[in-house]
């Protein structure tokens, strides 16, 4: 998860735990030369530009185990998305400041839901956590902040966003990965066409997987043969405490804590993906805002999500 899902599902987490309170190439359109005739320059079109960009990924999707009709049923005809092109560069984690970020996704109306929704599914949480070591505060945590328990999936068909992503825009190898992986999911009759939807990147279910997460990590938890991310919460909820345990979930260990940064001390190039020891990090002068030593041992990385001036975990 990025930084703000990651801070906002042990937000949703620890509310739920208090008393009653509160994750190609495309090339631009070529423009002709100027024509010697009085004909306008012709342009290719967005879905001209898609036709050409999926008949050159086709040899690559075969090779990754798509069937070529199954590639050909699915992506034929497809019209470009341009909508999720733009998406790419204004996602609001990534825009709107944390706090209000916060304030939108975890509200006292979403923490009342999380309650009601750790008691209505608490035999399934307890077999999860037994299964998984994730305790349930948690995995409710991901399922409001990903789908608000289910209620938005999102409606993008995804094929088609991510053809879109794989031949425009940034990510395009990784949206490829992800457009053949969708490809098997619908070859190996998971879901029905019609009912892959999701968001504009191709996460969809009650948790957002991807699809090659889903190839990987998807659980049928509720035993009637197919892992169902749509219908089944039971499956839903095993298959994001899977994902946190293969992830280096570790039960009973806080997600992080609140530190005091000594005076100068610069965060640049700090993140979840620089660790060090907390024995490191203490010798620079990093302490726990609430006064306990940081584990000397544990590998941690420095967040600041409203900026160096902001807190910092």
């Amino acid at each position: 998860m990025h930084t703000p899902t990651a801070l906002l599902t042990p937000a949703l987490a620890l509310a739920l735990t208090a008393p009653w309170s509160a994750l190609a190439q495309t090339s631009a359109a070529p423009t002709s030369e100027p024509a010697t005739s009085p004909a306008p320059a012709q342009v290719d079109s967005p879905s001209d530009t898609l036709a050409q960009c999926l008949a050159k990924l086709r040899p690559s999707a075969i090779a990754s185990g798509v069937r070529g009709d199954t590639f050909d049923t699915h992506t034929a005809g497809l019209q470009a998305d341009t909508g999720v092109i733009a998406s790419l560069d204004t996602q609001p984690e990534f825009k709107t400041p944390i706090w209000d970020y916060l304030a939108v996704l975890v509200d006292d109306e979403r923490v009342a839901d999380g309650q009601a929704m750790l008691q209505q599914h608490a035999e399934v949480l307890q077999r999860v956590h037994t299964t998984y070591g994730v305790d349930p505060a948690t995995v409710v945590a991901v399922w409001g902040v990903e789908s608000n328990y289910g209620r938005g999936f999102g409606r993008t068909p995804i094929v088609r966003s991510l053809a879109s992503l794989s031949c425009e825009g940034r990510r395009q190898s990784y949206f490829r990965t992800e457009l053949f992986a969708a490809l098997r999911i619908l070859q190996a009759g998971h879901f029905a066409p019609e009912r892959f939807t999701g968001s504009w990147a191709g996460a969809f279910g009650q948790t957002q997987f991807m699809p090659s997460t889903f190839e990987r990590l998807a659980v049928d938890f509720d035993g009637d043969g197919r892992a169902d991310l749509f219908d089944s919460a039971a499956d839903a909820l095993a298959s994001t405490a899977n994902y946190l345990q293969r992830a280096g979930w570790r039960d009973g260990l806080a997600w992080g804590f609140e530190v005091k940064l000594p005076a100068g001390f610069s965060t640049a190039g700090e993140g979840r993906r620089s660790k060090r020891a907390g024995s490191t990090w203490a010798a620079r002068g990093v302490r726990r805002a609430d006064g306990e030593p940081l584990p000397g041992d544990l590998p941690m990385g420095l967040l600041t999500p409203a900026g160096a001036e902001g807190p910092a975990f």
